[in-house]
């Protein structure tokens, strides 16, 4: 009798770890991180900056052969962390076992960060299907509501925990994915532009007039003005080569954030779509990504009667990462 051998296993890992207070935290993150480095594999650890203190002072003199980064910057719009954290770490070190504390997800995430922060764990399994690698989520078991517990459990195929270690009898990748596909309703006052060439001959100036007038009015300034009118400019083209040749911009204020809103008939396939770090050098469109990479939330509604994609930007005055600032390539961090 013949038998057809057996799929090889994927080689990534993305364990969630649960834990409770510093001590576990500890206990979970910092023997992970010297295992790493013991076997001469490349380590980053990117949470939060209170926490990233307390691996760095667990690790002593270790922590200076670790790549250390504030989660809370790098990570403030989840959709940046794949190309401009994960992907930009692992694709530093090509042919090699790479290890990553990961925290993306923490007490104080809004709602629509925090829906964002799920598809984003989700999409780490897609990113990564078939590298060698390992990504290590830690979650406040204390601090999150038990719906982030739930839904880890859904994201993550390996669970460690006091116990131990795991399989997920709950990981619903496509599930999960679904969910977070959302409609996106806007306010009925927003601010409404429709472009496309049969509008007016110049479909891309009048939609970054628009977005820079009222993103002006609404507080943006420098260089964060000059960003949202980039991606205005980027999406409407988005819109011109694969949307259907036209769409509609709105914009608003809301809870300190100015809002831009593009719709158009187009259908966004690829779930990683903006997502894949992308060189300054390559043709094509990479509108999606400089959204991700430059705004401080991005939101997606995408399905065969058309697609939304919603961005948020702070209106404090803070900056992006510099690694971010113009051009947008992760891929050169």
């Amino acid at each position: 009798m013949n038998v057809a051998p057996s799929a090889p296993a994927d080689p990534f890992d993305h364990p969630a770890l649960f834990y409770r207070d510093a001590a576990e935290y500890l206990a979970g993150t910092v023997p992970f991180v010297r295992d790493g480095l013991a076997a001469g594999e490349p380590v980053a650890v990117a949470v939060p900056e209170g926490n990233l203190g307390l691996i760095r002072d667990a690790l002593g003199d270790a922590a200076r052969e670790v790549r250390m980064i504030d989660m809370s910057r790098a990570g403030r719009n989840p959709g940046r962390i794949i190309p401009a954290v994960l992907r930009a770490f692992a694709d530093l070190h090509p042919g090699r076992r790479v290890r990553i504390v990961g925290e993306p997800i923490w007490p104080g995430r809004s709602a629509a960060e925090y829906v964002a922060c799920v598809q984003h764990e989700a999409l780490i399994n897609l990113a990564f299907a078939g590298r060698d690698a390992v990504i290590l989520c830690p979650y406040d078991v204390g601090g999150l509501p038990d719906e982030a517990i739930e839904d880890a459990r859904m994201t993550h195929p390996v669970l460690v925990d006091g116990a131990g270690r795991r399989r997920s009898a709950d990981y619903a990748l496509e599930r999960v994915l679904s969910a977070c596909n959302r409609p996106l309703p806007h306010p009925a006052d927003a601010a409404e532009l429709s472009y496309g060439a049969g509008f007016c001959d110049d479909p891309l100036g009048r939609v970054r007039a628009f977005a820079a007038a009222h993103a002006a009015r609404f507080g943006l300034s420098g260089d964060r003005l000059e960003d949202l009118r980039l991606i205005a400019s980027e999406l409407a083209a988005n819109s011109l080569d694969h949307g259907g040749g036209s769409g509609t911009v709105r914009m608003w204020r809301e809870d300190g954030r100015a809002v831009l809103d593009v719709s158009d008939a187009g259908h966004i396939t690829d779930p990683l779509a903006g997502r894949r770090p992308t060189p300054v050098y390559q043709p094509g469109s990479r509108g999606l990504l400089v959204t991700q990479l430059l705004s401080d939330l991005v939101r997606v509604h995408t399905g065969r009667d058309g697609t939304t994609i919603r961005v948020y930007f702070d209106l404090d005055g803070a900056d992006p990462l510099p690694y971010v600032r113009g051009a947008g390539d992760a891929a050169n961090v």
